[in-house]
């Protein structure tokens, strides 16, 4: 008895658990940010703009995320990752509080951009915290399960967004998501601290590298990156890059679209709406274990192409459904697509990008992705102005398609046999 009780003292107070612990428990609430989803057609109403207009709150939490990245790399290098945990939440909740308070649209706009900069640094903190942490061996793992732990937010987000704008109002549930960022800032404090063990660079090198020289330095750089590809999986390399954006676009689409399409075209509420997103985050989290399988044992194409293949599937069939039954259903399966993209594209990448460029290849397939993220909402919304909320998944579908063929066709299957 004594011996069952030390070890369980011993696992309760190890280091490595707890912090992981913290890590997921803020990983989860930062999820909880999907809880703005269902009140976007309510916005439009309120604010007397149009439903496409309204859907760019979500090409805000976009283009935020976006600008967050280049913040997270300087706060990272220079103050560690606790700052990124505290600052990134400290800035989330306040600017979700402000946002539920605001009377103009506009302003809610740029506060949800803010929102999403912070939710970027956050995000980055944790996983390079959590990298840190984690032995090599446990890398892996400890990555999925931020994946599967985050979506778990991602898909109760919406369902107690949904409750609470249909029975408080929209602004209730940015109230919620500020309690969710308040509560993780002194998760923030005790989460372990990755300190950056190398100095910072002298102020002339980074005007050189802010200047334009440095601009032209760091293009002819990144092809200089390219070249240390081998020359058979560059092509592979450009169509995962290719995959990763059509992978953005289709994500940022369903959450701006979806609700506009369901609420005008088929009159669900707003809780109905959060069901939607909650029945596909389940499927997500559902497939975590069976696509780590598939990636590892089966093949990375196995799971690459039918992460794009189905969204295409479901884009094409969205504006014949009539039903939250036949919603459920596409819903279900774009489940288990996004499941299966949890990390096979970045692990294909892995595989293709030489070891002493990994790192700076990576970050530039996620930036190009990242500027999809941005814009198909934006353009989505006026397509949807202009024509009706369906037009956007109809004119979406055909990249999706591509990207599919693609990585059938043209990349390579990179797991080694």
């Amino acid at each position: 008895m004594r011996g069952l009780t030390t070890s369980f003292s011993t696992i309760r107070l190890n280091p490595t658990a707890r912090g992981l612990v913290t890590l997921y428990a803020g990983t989860l609430l930062s999820g909880m940010w999907a809880m703005i989803i269902p009140g976007v057609p309510v916005l439009g109403a309120h604010f007397g703009v149009s439903p496409g207009v309204a859907a760019q709150v979500i090409t805000a939490l976009a283009l935020g995320r976006f600008v967050g990245m280049p913040i997270s790399g300087w706060v990272l290098d220079r103050l560690g990752t606790r700052a990124a945990l505290v600052g990134g939440t400290i800035a989330s909740a306040v600017a979700s509080l402000l946002a539920a308070a605001t009377p103009w649209f506009g302003l809610m706009l740029a506060l949800v951009l803010v929102m999403g900069a912070a939710e970027g640094v956050w995000a980055m903190g944790r996983e390079v915290a959590g990298i840190d942490l984690a032995r090599l061996d446990q890398r892996g793992r400890v990555l999925s399960g931020f994946h599967g732990v985050h979506n778990i937010g991602l898909a109760l987000g919406p369902l107690l967004g949904g409750v609470l704008t249909e029975a408080v109002g929209f602004r209730a549930a940015f109230v919620a998501y500020a309690a969710c960022a308040a509560v993780s800032v002194p998760l923030g404090m005790i989460a372990p601290n990755s300190v950056p063990s190398h100095a910072p660079q002298p102020a002339s090198n980074i005007e050189k590298r802010w200047g334009a020289a440095g601009l032209r330095q760091r293009l002819s750089g990144i092809q200089g990156l390219f070249n240390q590809i081998e020359p058979h999986l560059r092509s592979t390399y450009v169509v995962l890059v290719f995959a990763t954006l059509t992978s953005f676009v289709h994500r940022v689409t369903l959450q701006s679209m979806l609700p506009l399409y369901a609420s005008s075209r088929l009159g669900f509420t707003p809780s109905e709406v959060g069901l939607l997103f909650s029945i596909m985050g389940l499927f997500v989290f559902v497939m975590i274990l069976p696509a780590g399988f598939i990636i590892d044992k089966v093949g990375r194409k196995w799971a690459t192409v039918p992460s794009t293949g189905i969204p295409a599937l479901v884009f094409l069939l969205v504006p014949f459904a009539g039903s939250f039954l036949q919603l459920a259903a596409l819903q279900a399966l774009m489940g288990v697509a996004n499941g299966l993209s949890l990390g096979s594209i970045a692990t294909s990448t892995y595989d293709v990008v030489p070891s002493s460029a990994r790192g700076r290849l990576q970050a530039a397939r996620r930036t190009i992705a990242e500027l999809g993220g941005v814009g198909a909402p934006l353009l989505g919304g006026v397509l949807a102005d202009v024509f009706s909320p369906a037009v956007p998944f109809l004119a979406y579908a055909p990249f999706l398609v591509l990207s599919a063929v693609l990585l059938a066709l043209v990349g390579r299957e990179t797991l080694p046999r």
